[in-house]
């Protein structure tokens, strides 16, 4: 039976590849969709909240993405700190579960495409690095790490 609010294709695919990995008994993949999962579920709670700032709007597909990457981050860093205290089992377990949000997130741009995408705004909008950086950053979120978006916009913007 289908839910009241209309789930996003992004859920959907998580929720069935959830079933997929039960059925499979692939007991990381479970629990790291488990959590994503919830991410969206805590994120719509927390909208309920009349302090919110985005209270009562629902979630978007853009935002469910946000929360993805963030999930990546945070396993990615905490990878890290695991490596950095010799607890190399721990680090991996993390590796893996970012590997697996990762298939999730859109595709990535190449620097090629990036290139492109910047040149075309540097010749629609001036040679400002001020004016060029957050319209490169908008037009590339989820796409494409910040900081190689800037590292290409003062590159081309020089």
């Amino acid at each position: 039976m289908p839910e009241p609010n209309s789930t996003s294709p992004l859920e959907e695919r998580l929720r069935a590849d959830m079933k997929d990995a039960l059925r499979a008994r692939d007991q990381v993949r479970l629990d790291t969709l488990r959590l994503a999962l919830n991410g969206f579920h805590q994120e719509e709670v927390a909208r309920t909240d009349a302090k919110h700032r985005l209270y009562r709007q629902p979630l978007t597909e853009q935002d469910r993405v946000s929360i993805l990457e963030r999930q990546v981050k945070q396993r990615e860093e905490a990878a890290q700190i695991f490596r950095d205290a010799g607890r190399i089992e721990q680090a991996e377990k993390e590796e893996r579960e970012a590997g697996i949000l990762k298939t999730y997130l859109p595709q990535r741009l190449t620097d090629d495409e990036l290139r492109a995408l910047v040149a075309g705004l540097i010749a629609q909008h001036g040679k400002e690095f001020r004016t060029i950086m957050p319209i490169a950053s908008r037009e590339t979120r989820g796409r494409a790490d910040g900081r190689r978006v800037q590292e290409i916009v003062r590159e081309l913007s020089s």
